[in-house]
């Protein structure tokens, strides 16, 4: 019987989630985590490069564990942990960094992107506002790739440079150190369907950098306040209307039965319904999924609850696995 594939995705504690990151990365997720060895992660030290805050850094890191367990994962079956709690990250990020060629790094996306924007901005440094954290960026990826054993990572297209860069490294150091240890080659897991692109509430992809995103966990009213705001055209309500170019259409696409759907296009269609149905029938949908794991992620933000407890406890089990490989990688260049 083949050995079960390890699967490992983290998240950078930079905001709380919103119900784009629901669909399109925490539900495939979980059901990984079925399939295979999974070891998900909070990448508290990746998210050092923009945040500034430290009590926004510990909500936040403590938001993204909560809403992985309050979504439903099982953290018996699956590690869940912290970057920080795995201090051999660090070491090996040197190791690596010493067989990375730093071409490799001038072509990462998001360093090219700053310098882009630096040269549409007319300024003369290019560099200006690049820190090494963001420069050394990939490297750091690699390592939390690579010294889980990693086989499969799920990254979304955009992101598939990370996981190349993971096999780039992996390959350098076993062309010079393979005959003491050699490092998987991981592989991208991409998204498929929609649901990586569901449509914010101005119709572009749901993002915290357009401000166009609905938060997975907000109050019941807030929610329904929320989407009552989301724009529609002014065709009235016994005329027919294209469910298709409806932002709130395509939502509810995506958390309604689908004979739910069906009906409701029928009538979008023939004429009868207004937007404002249509939003009562989508605020229910989502309301309807998303407000028991509403009230168990806030009973594990509280302060005394099991959270920290289970996060350390993650970040034993990752550790057994770090400790080894980094054992063997010091081995392999000869640092004993």
């Amino acid at each position: 019987m083949a050995a079960t594939k390890t699967y490992l995705t983290g998240v950078k504690p930079t905001g709380e989630p919103h119900l784009g990151n629901y669909l399109g990365a925490l539900k495939p997720a979980l059901r990984a985590a079925h399939e295979y060895d999974a070891y998900y992660f909070i990448a508290d030290y990746h998210a050092l490069t923009t945040v500034r805050d430290p009590e926004v850094m510990r909500h936040n890191t403590r938001s993204v564990a909560a809403t992985w367990l309050a979504c439903g994962l099982d953290p018996e079956r699956t590690v869940v942990y912290r970057q920080s709690d795995v201090p051999e990250t660090f070491e090996l990020t040197w190791v690596l960094a010493c067989v990375t060629g730093k071409g490799l790094m001038n072509r990462a996306h998001a360093y090219k992107a700053v310098r882009d924007r630096n040269a549409e901005a007319g300024l003369a440094d290019l560099d200006a506002g690049v820190n090494m954290g963001l420069f050394n960026y990939p490297v750091l990826m690699a390592v939390d790739i690579l010294i889980m054993e990693t086989d499969l990572v799920p990254v979304g297209r955009d992101q598939a440079q990370h996981v190349e860069y993971a096999a780039d490294i992996a390959g350098s150091f076993n062309h010079l150190f393979g005959d003491g240890y050699t490092f998987r080659i991981p592989k991208g897991v991409y998204p498929e369907g929609d649901a990586s692109v569901l449509p914010g509430v101005d119709g572009r992809k749901m993002s915290k950098s357009y401000d166009n995103h609905i938060p997975l966990f907000l109050p019941e009213g807030r929610l329904k306040k929320l989407i009552r705001r989301i724009p529609t055209d002014s065709v009235p309500v016994e005329e027919p209307k294209d469910p298709d170019s409806s932002v709130v259409f395509q939502l509810l696409t995506h958390f309604a039965g689908a004979d739910r759907i069906a009906e409701t296009r029928k009538r979008l269609e023939a004429g009868g319904m207004g937007w404002g149905e249509l939003k009562n029938e989508l605020f229910e949908a989502v309301n309807a999924e998303i407000a028991p794991k509403r009230e168990r992620y806030e009973a594990l933000m509280a302060p005394d609850s099991e959270l920290d407890d289970i996060l350390a406890a993650g970040g034993e089990r990752a550790r057994e696995r770090s400790r080894r490989v980094l054992s063997q990688v010091r081995a392999a260049v000869g640092i004993d």
